[in-house]
């Protein structure tokens, strides 16, 4: 099921907005999902410059574009990722915690701005992603 267009648009809208307001929200993320997985953080330990962390909250923003929209490539590599990351020993449901803590940092960054139509169309989207996160092997691709 393709995401509604006027999710998309609000998820979009507060992407931009965060982005504005909060800039890199690279520490903010990565401290939360610490709180909440502290094992997490020791598969971190070589990642001193916060560049690995960077480039993998890029990615995770890149993706969900994708996937509100086009699903080009965000479904498959969404599936690709909770397997490759069982290597590393992180369990499917930390990329649902992950997903849903993005969404919560980027309501923060978006403070006043941030609106009931936005709150949905996020609520919305991490169900749909859940299911691409939980259940790889359930969810139809195409």
């Amino acid at each position: 099921m393709r995401t509604d267009p006027k999710d998309a648009d609000a998820i979009e809208t507060s992407l931009e907005i965060a982005a504005e307001r909060g800039g890199d929200l690279t520490p903010v993320v990565y401290e939360r999902l610490f709180e909440r997985q502290p094992a997490m953080k020791l598969l971190f330990w070589r990642d001193t410059t916060n560049a690995i962390r960077g480039e993998m909250l890029m990615r995770t923003f890149e993706a969900i574009l994708d996937f509100i929209r086009d699903r080009q490539f965000a479904d498959h590599l969404i599936k690709t990722e909770v397997v490759n990351h069982a290597g590393y020993d992180v369990p499917p449901d930390v990329f649902a915690t992950f997903f849903g803590l993005v969404a919560e940092v980027v309501e923060e960054a978006c403070g006043p701005e941030w609106t009931p139509a936005m709150a949905g169309a996020w609520r919305r989207t991490l169900v749909d992603l859940d299911s691409f996160v939980v259940h790889p092997d359930r969810v139809a691709v195409g």
